[in-house]
């Protein structure tokens, strides 16, 4: 049997596609050929576990292929975060439990067909961003032993960067589902908060806590979160997508970055951040530095301020068990105790205010552009100076979830000592859709190795069409440098491609009014007509088609390749005495043909 180290979820789904029956004993291979000494693992699961799962599906998959995408393929969950039937410690053996459900996010993805392998190391009550914080050991860097592999989800990153499995979960409340990305060479989808359901997980900071994603592939990440997305009833911090955002970065973004980064004297980071800019700028980016004051106040909040008594809330009575929780870990969380409620109020004025300022500054960039860490450290180094370190690595993480901003953390150029180095998006709330779509491109530009694999990066498979967007297709006025494009845009519509009616149109001229405009009418014996696709969020389509004028109006129309999409139609009776131009091919040919532009 071939070797399933490295599958993307592409891959897993082709293995099953042809020979769905070897379901059973491709994943049995799988789990035996894994070392249950691998410190990044709690535990794994029994054969009666994976089996247990396996047997429901093979018959779903048969009678339904597209109901389970996720068929057979094995994941790895942070052990904060429920499994039905299996030991939930938060890396803390005190405070262990079982629970007989699954957290929502974990039986999204079983629904979806997903396998769950094992449950993974971490900070202990996912308190750090280092990987140490454990009594099952230090989880170290996957291309370098002697570092940290970044945390508190480390155990999540390092299975997933080795190829143990397809993809994995963690948390992130201060960084932790993106700072072990940057160090292991790997995507992290921190997402919007609210949009996963934190159900059947071990909180850390409840108003600042999601579940993330590490994938090898940026659209394997995407893939994922759209099965565990979705508003959740039972979590009282579950919010509904508002369908606004745009479904992609410009092909030309605008990204903010620091003005003045902070590297804490680390030569080969700064390098590292330089190569990953030069290579947005290739990708077409421009680049817009920025004053990162408030960002760096907002993210000094989440530890070194009243946000911190959260964490003392969540651990509870095992803060009055110092002996049973790391020392560090105690110390960070026990000085909640100081802080009063008067304390915990400015707190959250003062973060009102910040994020205030950050998202009216974010408002004029499509994403802000950070490196996901400025600097790694040693194992040696971090049991020297514990509490200092791990507070480097969050100066571009801490301050995301205070603001409510989506983030992605993606592989970038290396350092000049051979250890990973990321960047990571930043944009407003809803905007994950947004950032996968990026990372994507950039995934493609850079042709990294996948994780720690050495496997080449695959063909990038685009992300399918987007429930929370109409693809429009545009035939006049609203086309790219047209006289009302600017309706499209201002409410964050994105252009999609260039492409053709189905051979079935008639094009007329209206010229009647200050701005000229076609008319499009479906005849069987008319012609191909070029067209723009554009995505524009649903929640602002009705102020869209509000806009327009009779005896314009929106329909359905059929592309040249059969699909099917929503575009300008004309009322018949205004053809009457327009100006037939179907043979121009289109409205810009025929502009141009008659000098206009």
């Amino acid at each position: 049997m071939t070797s399933t180290t490295g599958l993307t979820l592409h891959a897993w789904q082709q293995r099953y596609q042809q020979a769905p029956h070897q379901i059973s004993a491709l994943l049995s291979a799988h789990l035996a050929a894994l070392d249950p000494q691998d410190n990044a693992w709690i535990m794994l699961a029994t054969p009666d576990q994976l089996a247990a799962q396996i047997e429901p599906l093979l018959a779903h998959y048969q009678r339904d292929p597209a109901s389970l995408p996720l068929f057979g393929v094995p994941f790895a969950v942070k052990d904060n975060i429920d499994v039905a039937g299996w030991p939930t410690s938060a890396a803390c053996p005190a405070f262990t439990y079982t629970t007989s459900e699954d957290a929502v996010a974990v039986a999204r993805l079983k629904a979806a067909g997903a396998v769950v392998i094992g449950k993974t190391n971490l900070d202990q009550f996912a308190t750090g961003l280092v990987g140490t914080r454990s009594p099952f050991g230090a989880v170290s860097n996957t291309f370098d032993p002697d570092y940290v592999s970044g945390g508190s989800s480390s155990g999540s990153a390092s299975v997933l960067a080795r190829g143990l499995v397809a993809f994995s979960l963690g948390t992130d409340t201060a960084g932790s589902g993106r700072v072990p990305a940057g160090f292991n060479n790997i995507v992290g989808l921190k997402p919007t908060k609210g949009w996963f359901s934190a159900r059947g997980v071990v909180p850390a900071c409840r108003l600042n806590d999601t579940i993330s994603v590490f994938a090898l592939t940026a659209e394997d990440a995407w893939s994922v979160a759209s099965v565990i997305g979705g508003y959740d009833a039972g979590d009282a911090y579950s919010r509904v997508n508002p369908r606004t955002a745009p479904a992609s970065l410009p092909v030309r973004p605008r990204f903010a970055v620091p003005d003045t980064p902070e590297f804490f004297d680390d030569a080969a980071a700064e390098a590292a951040w330089d190569r990953a800019l030069e290579a947005l700028q290739a990708s077409g980016a421009t680049l817009h530095p920025i004053d990162f004051t408030p960002f760096r106040q907002l993210a000094e909040q989440l530890y070194y301020g009243a946000w911190v008594a959260e964490r003392t809330v969540a651990v509870g009575g095992m803060l009055d068990r110092p002996t049973d929780m790391d020392p560090v870990v105690h110390e960070i969380v026990a000085s909640g105790l100081k802080y009063s409620a008067v304390d915990a109020y400015k707190a959250e004025y003062l973060r009102a205010g910040l994020t205030r300022q950050i998202q009216q500054t974010l408002a004029q960039f499509d994403a802000l552009v950070v490196p996901t860490s400025p600097t790694i450290h040693t194992l040696a180094e971090m049991k020297q100076e514990p509490i200092h370190y791990n507070s480097q690595f969050g100066t571009y993480t801490n301050f995301t979830n205070l603001a409510d901003l989506a983030a992605l953390a993606l592989p970038a150029p290396f350092r000049n000592d051979d250890l990973p180095a990321g960047i990571t998006l930043i944009a407003p709330a809803w905007h994950d859709r947004a950032l996968a779509e990026f990372g994507i491109r950039w995934q493609r530009q850079l042709a990294l190795p996948l994780g720690a694999t050495g496997l080449p990066c695959p063909p990038p498979v685009a992300l399918p069409v987007s429930p929370d967007h109409v693809r429009l297709a545009v035939v006049g006025a609203h086309l790219t440098g047209m006289p009302l494009n600017f309706q499209l845009t201002e409410r964050r519509a994105v252009w999609v491609e260039e492409t053709k009616t189905a051979p079935h149109y008639r094009l007329f001229a209206l010229l009647d009014g200050a701005i000229k405009k076609p008319g499009l009418m479906r005849d069987e014996q008319g012609a191909a007509i070029t067209v723009e696709l554009w995505d524009i969020p649903l929640a602002r389509f009705g102020e869209f088609v509000a806009e327009i004028p009779a005896p314009l109006g929106i329909g359905s129309l059929t592309l040249a390749d059969g699909r099917i999409v929503k575009g300008f139609i004309c009322e018949g009776a205004a053809l009457n005495s327009a100006l037939e131009i179907t043979e121009s091919g289109g409205w810009r040919n025929w502009l141009t043909s008659q000098g206009s532009h």
